[in-house]
Parts: structure tokens; sequence; C-alpha cells
């Protein structure tokens, strides 16, 4: 579409039918732009409503389509109507945090005996050990329910099994065809379940195994009898929508209701510790997804990463205002202490990236003692940058431990148990775009030839290709709140339903400054006059940051999503600028503009 986009990519207009955009505005009483951007998204015309307007109500599934649900509920109610000791055995990541508290939370309010772990990241690693187990029986639980982990901790339920301690594994990561014998495990993402909720987070699956549990205590009249008030299940969905979008999982059917309201539990402040980070980071607009994945998520991803991995867990799980401040203040400077680390291996990292690791069509980069709590952050890093499935590994004693992030149609959760069946890896585990794993030193080069020969096969090297795929065009006059709350009919946006993407032509820079570190701020001129307010997020040190800054001569194209800016009651629509192309290069006949 374009030769001269700063960042080196192509520019393509996303396919849509014209006929069917006319039919969805006059069967739905549509304006153009939602029409068109249901058409682009390929919404048929049956679940026009449901997308536009998602409830729980309308998308909830039965529970019982979940294998294995019957099982667990008949196993937690019996702990619950004898008033066992039940140990929550999470992850230390957002899904497994906001998982942890959403069964603790629970627990709470019934009244029900409970004891949470979270394992160390540094000293015992992801998911459940015989040791990590050991010490939950030691504390004298009668069963175990692990959430965001245990699809394969086959050494660790057995070690449990032995000890006459069940063990229900609540679940979303890839499974090989064998599974543990765990007393029940929920997991849509096992071989043998048919729920089609594979999309869900740990989160999501919680909050449905909640459903079939506070159901059966019902039938009981368990809640009448105990003089307990039923607990309203929405209650706890802004911690689910909170693992479901830190943990990036599709924003379809379920997930796109559960975010929806979500987001609205999250702006009435129920829980405490959400309600604590939230004020501490000064999010003074409503809370959206932005804030979910980029502000609130790390903070709560940092006691995990670089300082105490029960933090986040309990944080979500706290009541006490003194002590829920305490733990948001020591995870703000948690995070900032993962900014420092983060830099600085990326330095260090990108120094080891050569030429013959740049040709790979996977990227596997190793170094020693390299932080085990931000590889993970710099493999998603050379992933964006080099637009290919990136692994560090970080070395210590002749073993590795790695971290992957992978792209659209290369299922990286998949080729991580192929590679354990072959005897490559000791262990690992994940899903489509993320996982982790350990390795002997020893089989890094052979695991190198095993991913990069799996890559070329399954993967249309068209995807290697950096393209930026558009929505719309737009006129610089469309930036207002009339045209930004059209686009938000399809939020909330996400993986599997990413936000418009738009461009605005013809224009030049009034100013330019530098916000932040690295973030550049620009106030754009179109060429019929009107202005608009832009930022270049993380662009000072490339090249579409120094445009910005210094051309002051040349017209040009940009390319990025809206963005609403709130300040003290007042509303304006901005751009987040994503690529730019100079002097104007579309003349072939494309959709017509909108605004």
């Amino acid at each position: 579409m374009n030769e001269l986009s700063i960042l080196g990519k192509n520019w393509k207009y996303k396919k849509f039918d014209s006929s069917y955009v006319e039919y969805l505005k006059e069967n739905f009483f549509l304006d153009d732009i939602t029409a068109k951007l249901l058409s682009i998204r390929n919404i048929k015309k049956d679940y026009v409503k449901s997308f536009l307007e998602p409830s729980i109500k309308n998308l909830i599934p039965n529970p019982n389509t979940l294998r294995d649900m019957k099982k667990t509920t008949i196993r937690i109610l019996k702990s619950i109507n004898e008033n066992e000791r039940i140990g929550i055995f999470g992850d230390y990541d957002v899904d497994g945090a906001s998982s942890t508290a959403i069964i603790g939370n629970y627990f709470k309010i019934i009244k029900q005996n409970f004891e949470v772990y979270i394992p160390d990241r540094q000293s015992e690693g992801y998911g459940p050990t015989i040791k990590s187990f050991q010490k939950l029986i030691e504390k004298k639980v009668d069963l175990i329910i692990t959430v965001d982990c245990g699809t394969m901790s086959f050494d660790a339920i057995n070690f449990a099994n032995k000890n006459n301690v069940d063990v229900i594994v609540l679940d979303h990561h890839q499974s090989e065809l064998n599974l543990p014998q765990a007393h029940s495990i929920i997991n849509p993402n096992r071989f043998d379940d048919e729920s089609n909720l594979n999309y869900l987070c740990a989160a999501g699956v919680c909050f449905m195994t909640l459903i079939s549990i506070n159901s059966a205590l019902r039938k009981q009249g368990w809640f009448l009898k105990k003089k307990i008030k039923e607990p309203n299940l929405l209650d706890f969905l802004d911690l689910v929508s909170l693992g479901t979008i830190c943990d990036v999982v599709p924003l379809i059917g379920l997930n796109r209701a559960i975010v929806k309201q979500g987001l609205k539990i999250i702006n009435s402040k129920k829980n405490l510790g959400l309600k604590t980070l939230i004020e501490l980071c000064k999010i003074e607009s409503k809370a959206s997804t932005y804030h979910l994945g980029y502000i609130i998520g790390p903070r709560i991803n940092a006691g995990g990463r670089v300082g105490k991995c029960s933090h986040g867990a309990n944080l979500l799980l706290n009541n006490n205002p003194k002590e829920s401040f305490q733990i948001a203040s020591e995870l703000e400077q948690f995070n900032l202490d993962r900014k420092k680390l983060e830099a600085d291996l990326l330095n260090v990292v990108l120094n080891t990236v050569n030429n013959n690791d740049i040709n790979d069509p996977v990227l596997v980069l190793c170094g020693n003692n390299w932080h085990e709590g931000v590889i993970g952050i710099i493999a998603s890093r050379l992933k964006d940058k080099f637009n290919k499935p990136t692994i560090i590994i970080s070395l210590k004693d002749h073993i590795g431990k790695a971290s992957a992030r992978s792209i659209l149609g290369f299922d990286i959760g998949a080729i991580i148990l192929a590679a354990i069946q072959d005897k490559i890896l000791i262990k690992g585990g994940g899903h489509k775009m993320a996982g982790g794993f350990s390795i002997e030193e020893s089989k890094i080069q052979q695991f190198k030839k095993f991913i990069n020969k799996k890559f070329k096969k399954k993967i249309d090297q068209k995807l290697g290709k950096s393209d930026i795929y558009l929505d719309s065009l737009i006129s610089a006059s469309a930036l207002n709140l009339d045209f930004y709350n059209k686009v938000e009919k399809l939020s909330p946006f996400g993986s599997g339903n990413p936000e418009p993407k738009f461009i605005i032509e013809d224009l030049k820079v009034l100013k330019s400054s530098i916000v932040g570190k690295n973030h550049i701020k620009s106030i754009l001129l179109s060429k019929d006059g009107s202005t608009i307010k832009t930022i270049a997020f993380n662009s000072f040190d490339i090249d579409l940051g120094q445009f910005l800054l210094n051309n002051k001569k040349n017209t040009f194209n940009i390319v990025g999503k809206l963005s609403l800016n709130e300040w003290r009651g007042e509303k304006n629509v901005e751009f987040i600028i994503d690529d730019i192309s100079v002097n104007k290069t579309h003349k072939k006949k494309v959709p017509s503009s909108i605004g």
C-alpha cells in the first residue's frame, strides 16, 4: 500500500463486505463506522446483538459442560459441609493471583477454612512440587485446589495421593494426552474437554467452578441453614476480568461479557486491594482494559518477578486498609525495580543477538544468570521488535530456565509439550502465545533445530512480514467524542478483538515534545485546518519518534488508534500513533474516509 513507512511496515486495509454493511445499518439501526467494523470482524447477523451488548446472563453456559465439574463440585461440597481445611495453591502471575483471590474471597464469605500457598519463582519455580505440597500438607489441609497450574504436576499430585490428600486442578494450560492422577481436573484445554471454552483463562475457569458450587449449596439450602448471605458472584467479575485481560486470552464469547461487566465492578471499587492500587496509580478516569493490562497488571506481576511472589494474591485477598496500602506500595516499588532490571537486561540481551539469530525463524537466546523474573518481558519485547517467536533462556549450573512468547499462528504451548515428549526439555508448559520450560544446557542447540524445523513446517512465511492492518481511513475532524463512542460500541478490545486502527492523511507537525522517558507527544495540523493531539509511546529512540521531533516540512500520514483522555471531568479524544508514512502515496482506490 505504501513504500515509505517509517518503521518499514506494509499498510493493508482489512476486507469488508459493503452489502453486509448496508444490511447491518438497515436492520440493526447502526451508524456507518460501527457497521463497517462489525463487517471487518466478520460478526454474523445472529451474533451482532450479543457482540454489541454482551451479558453474563445470555452467554454463560452450564458449568457442567466443563469436564470433571460435577466431580469437583461434589468434592468441594464435602469439604465445606465437613469444614475441612482447604489448601489453595496458586501461581505468582496476575491470572494466578486473581484465581487464588477469587476462590479465597468466596471461601471467606462462606466462612470456609483455607490456606493459601504461592511458590517462590526463584527457589521453587512454577507450579506444584513435592516440597511445596509437603508444606501445605504439614498445615493439615484435607484438600488442595491448584489454580492456574497443576495440569502437568505428576510428581506433586502422586505425592499428595500417597498422603491421602485429594487434589483438584483448575487450570487452562495445554496438556498431554496423559494427565496426573488428581481427584479431578477442570481444564478447557485438556484433550477430552468438549466445552468449547478453551479461550478462558484460569480466573474464568475458577468463576465457572464457583457458579457450580454456589448453585449446589443453594439447592442444599446450605445458606439458609448456616444463616450466611449467598454471595453475589457478579461481584467477583472484577478479578475475573483482571485475569482475563492480563493473561491476554481472546476477548470472544463469554470473555467479552466477563470484561464488560467486570470493568463496571472494578469502577465500583468493591475489592479493597484493587481500589488501593488504582488510587496509588492515580487513575482518575474510569478503569479500562488499558489500565488493567498496562498499569495495574504489571504492578501485581512485579511481586512474582522481583519481590515477594505472594504479594499479588495477598493484595487481592486483603480487607485491611492499612495492610492493603502497605502491600500496594511495595508492589509499586517492586515494579520500579523491575523496570530497571528489564532495561539493563534488555541491553545485555540485544548485545548477544547476531546475524545467525536474526536469520532464524524463531529467536532463541541464552545467557548466564539472566534474571528469571524479567526474561518473559524481554522475550515479549524482542518478539515485538523482530516480529518472530522469541525464547529467552537463563542458565545456571548447566540448567536453563526459559520464557517463550509467540506470534499469532504459532502455538508455542503445543511446541513445548512436543519437545518434552521428545525428551529435549526437562519440563514445561504454556498456551498458544506464551510458555516456559527447563532444559539442560547441552540440549539447547538441539532445541533450536527442533523449534525452527517446527516453525518452517507449520507457519506460512507470510506471517514473518511486518504488516499493519487498517480498519478505515478517517479525517482529522473525526477525532471527537461522538465518533469515539461509536467505536467503543465494539469494546472491550484485546486479544481476539483488537482495537480498530485508523489512518489519517496529510498532516504536519505543529509541536512535538518528549514526555516521560521515551514517549513523544505531538500536536498535528490537518490540511482542513483542524489540529489533533497525538502520542507515540516508547518512540524516542526509534525513527518514529525522531521523525516527529525533527520533521517540520514534510506532510505525512499516521496509523494508530483512538484514546480517550479524561482529566478533571473533561474528555478529549487523542490519537496513539503506531506508524508514519511520508508524503501521500495512497493513489489507489481505498475505502472512503469517515468523519
